[in-house]
C-alpha cells in the first residue's frame, strides 16, 4: 500500500506492484507489461481561511483557480480492478513525514481524469456510511467530477474502472478524509408529524435550528435536496418553505389510505455557506390510515363522511352565522380533546356582550389553531340541519360528535364549502396546505425553476395558539 503525497490520498496497488507501475522484481525483464492507465485526481485541500476565501467558494471548480487545488497522479492497474478498501489506513504515526498535511475541503471539487490515452467506464465515491456522492462523467470518459458537495468530517473510498487505450479494463481503489465540521452548533431538522398512524391529509412539517433566508437559493436548495420522503406506494410530492425556518412537504393528491412514509435528513456533514454545515437529525416513520373525509356544505347544514370514498354517514350540523362565517376550504384535524371550555374572548368577543359565551364543550375534534371546532352541541340541535346559528365552529348532537370523535384521527380531512367565510389560510392557522394548487407548491420549493413557477400569494403573520 502507498500513499500519494499531498492529498491525504490512500492507494490500493495491485498486487505485487508499487503504485508508480513498476514490476516487483526487477530482474523479471521479459514480463509483459500490465495493464495500466494513469489518472489524475485533483481536490483541494483544506489550509485554512485562505482556501475559503479562494475562487472556490464561488464554485469555480477548475484546476488553478482554486486555493489548495492539488492534482496527483494515480495508476490504475488490471490488478486492481474491484479492490475494495474498507478500512482505509489514515493514521498520522504510520506516515509521520505527512502528519502536517491537511486534509480535503469539503466545500472544493473532487476530479477524476485521464493523464494519458484510455478511457474512464465508472466512479463510485461512498462516504463511511454507505452513502454515494453523486457525480458526472463525461460523454468521452476522460473526465468525472463530483455533482453535489463532500460531506465535512467523512472519510471516503473512491473506486474508479476504467479502460487503457486497448480495452483492457483497469481499476483503483483509493481513500481520502475531509475536514471535520466547525465548533459550534451545527443545522439540524427536527420532522414532524411523529411516529403513528395519521389521516390522508397529514403535512410532514421540517422544523430548522436555524434559518436559511430566502437571499441564499443554493443552500435552500441544497438544503432540500438532503431532505428525503420516501413512501409506500410512491407518490408524487415536494417540500415548500412556509419561512425561514420551517418547510412542509406534501403528496400532489392526499396521500393513498395505508401509505407507509419515511423521512429522512441527509444534512449531517453537508456545507451551507454562511450558515456552517448540518448536523445529525433523526427520521421519521409513521403510516396513514383509512382515507377519512368529512365535507360540510353550510348551504344545506349537512356533513357527509366517507370511509375510502364511500359514504359512511351523514350528519345533521350547524355552522357560522352572519358576522362569524365558518372558514371555507380545506382543513386537516389537528388533534381531539375530549373536554374543552370555550370563551367567547379567545376569538376577540367581549365579555358582557350579547355574543359573549363560556361553555363546557365535549367531543371536540380542533382544525383550526385560533379554536375552530367539531364538537357536540346538545344547545342548538333544534337549528341543526335547518340553519346556521354556531359563532363559526360545526356543531352537532352529543351523539354524532361522539361519533366523529372515534371515527377520525389526526390529519384526516374536513372541508367547507357554501359557508360565506373567508378562505382557509395555508399556514398561519393550521395545515390549510391543501388550499395551495399544486403549481404555487411548486413555486415554493427552492428546486422550482423560478423563471417558470408562479408568483407566490404574500402570507399574513403566523397567529400564536389561543389558550381554550
Amino acid at each position: 500500500m502507498a500513499a500519494v503525497t499531498g492529498t491525504m490520498l490512500v492507494v490500493a496497488a495491485a498486487p505485487g506492484r508499487a503504485p508508480g507501475g513498476d514490476s516487483a522484481d526487477p530482474t523479471a525483464t521479459d514480463r509483459p507489461r500490465e495493464a495500466a492507465v494513469t489518472l489524475l485526481v485533483g481536490r483541494v485541500l483544506d489550509e485554512g481561511p485562505a482556501a475559503a476565501s479562494g475562487p472556490c467558494a464561488a464554485r469555480v471548480f477548475r484546476p488553478g483557480l482554486c486555493s489548495g487545488w492539488q492534482e496527483r497522479r494515480v495508476r490504475a492497474t488490471a490488478g486492481g480492478a474491484g479492490s475494495v478498501l474498507r478500512e482505509p489506513t489514515l493514521d498520522r504515526t504510520a506516515h509521520p513525514a505527512r502528519a502536517g498535511e491537511p486534509p480535503t475541503d469539503p466545500g472544493g471539487p473532487l476530479e477524476i481524469a485521464l493523464a494519458q490515452p484510455g478511457r474512464i467506464t465508472d466512479v463510485t465515491v461512498q462516504d463511511g456510511r454507505g452513502r454515494r456522492l453523486a457525480g458526472a462523467l463525461g460523454a468521452d470518459g476522460e473526465r468525472w467530477a463530483n455533482s453535489e458537495p463532500l460531506r465535512a468530517g467523512e472519510t471516503y473510498t473512491v473506486q474508479v474502472g476504467a479502460q487503457d487505450a486497448a480495452g483492457t479494463p483497469v481499476g483503483v481503489t483509493m481513500a481520502f478524509r475531509t475536514t471535520p465540521p466547525a465548533d459550534g452548533g451545527r443545522l439540524t431538522v427536527e420532522f414532524g408529524p411523529g411516529p403513528g398512524t395519521y389521516g390522508a391529509g397529514e403535512i410532514v412539517t421540517a422544523e430548522l435550528s436555524r434559518p436559511v433566508p430566502a437571499a441564499d437559493p443554493v443552500a435552500r436548495a441544497r438544503l432540500e435536496q438532503a431532505l428525503e420522503v420516501s413512501s409506500e406506494p410512491h407518490v408524487e410530492g415536494a417540500w415548500h418553505w412556509v419561512d425561514a425556518s420551517t418547510l412542509h412537504f406534501r403528496p400532489r393528491t392526499y396521500w393513498p389510505a395505508h401509505t407507509r412514509v419515511r423521512v429522512r435528513s441527509g444534512l449531517d456533514g453537508v456545507e451551507f455557506g454562511e450558515h456552517g454545515y448540518g448536523g445529525p437529525s433523526e427520521d421519521l416513520r409513521f403510516t396513514i390510515g383509512d382515507r377519512i373525509e368529512a365535507v360540510t356544505d353550510s348551504a344545506t347544514h349537512r356533513m357527509t363522511v366517507r370511509r375510502n370514498g364511500r359514504v359512511i354517514r351523514t350528519i345533521p350540523v350547524t355552522t357560522g352565522k352572519a358576522g362569524f362565517r365558518t372558514r371555507s376550504g380545506i382543513k386537516v384535524v389537528l388533534r381531539k380533546e375530549q373536554k374543552v371550555r370555550m370563551r367567547g374572548d379567545s376569538v376577540g368577543i367581549a365579555r358582557g356582550t350579547k355574543e359573549f359565551y363560556d361553555l363546557p364543550v365535549s367531543y371536540a375534534t380542533r382544525v383550526t389553531w385560533s379554536g375552530e371546532y367539531i364538537h357536540a352541541a346538545p344547545w342548538s340541535v333544534e337549528a341543526q340541519g335547518e340553519e346556521n346559528v354556531s359563532h363559526g365552529c360545526t356543531g352537532m348532537s352529543t351523539e354524532n360528535a361522539a361519533w366523529f370523535f372515534d371515527t377520525v384521527r389526526e390529519g384526516d380531512i374536513v372541508e367547507v364549502v357554501n359557508s360565506g367565510g373567508e378562505p382557509m389560510a395555508p399556514f398561519d392557522n393550521g395545515f390549510g396546505d391543501w388550499n395551495v394548487d399544486w403549481r404555487s407548491w411548486l413555486a415554493g420549493s427552492a428546486l422550482t425553476d423560478v423563471d417558470t413557477a408562479p408568483a407566490q400569494t404574500p402570507l399574513t403573520p403566523t397567529r400564536l395558539h389561543p389558550t381554550t
